[in-house]
């Protein structure tokens, strides 16, 4: 079962990979951020299945604190459109 969670997180990695392009070539800076929420979804995502495979349990909270991160990081976007549709 572990080989199982190990390829899920390998495939999770590579597809969070491809989206890092679209982060980087992403014409708007909505299109950056979305992109930015599939790089820490995906980076949860592959944390909590390498933590269950390898029994490494503090990895959770790793994964944990970058979900919160991502999470801000969203809202820091949000608040800076609005600020900047004001002036």
């Amino acid at each position: 079962m572990a080989e199982f969670m190990l390829s899920a997180a390998s495939f999770i990695v590579i597809v969070v990979a491809i989206g890092l392009l679209r982060l980087l070539l992403g014409p708007t800076n909505a299109d950056r951020m979305m992109a930015g929420q599939l790089l820490g979804t995906g980076g949860v995502a592959a944390l909590m299945l390498f933590a269950i495979a390898r029994q490494s349990f503090a990895v959770i909270d790793v994964a944990l604190a970058l979900s919160v991160l991502a999470a801000f990081a969203s809202l820091a976007l949000v608040l800076g459109g609005i600020g900047e549709a004001r002036r």
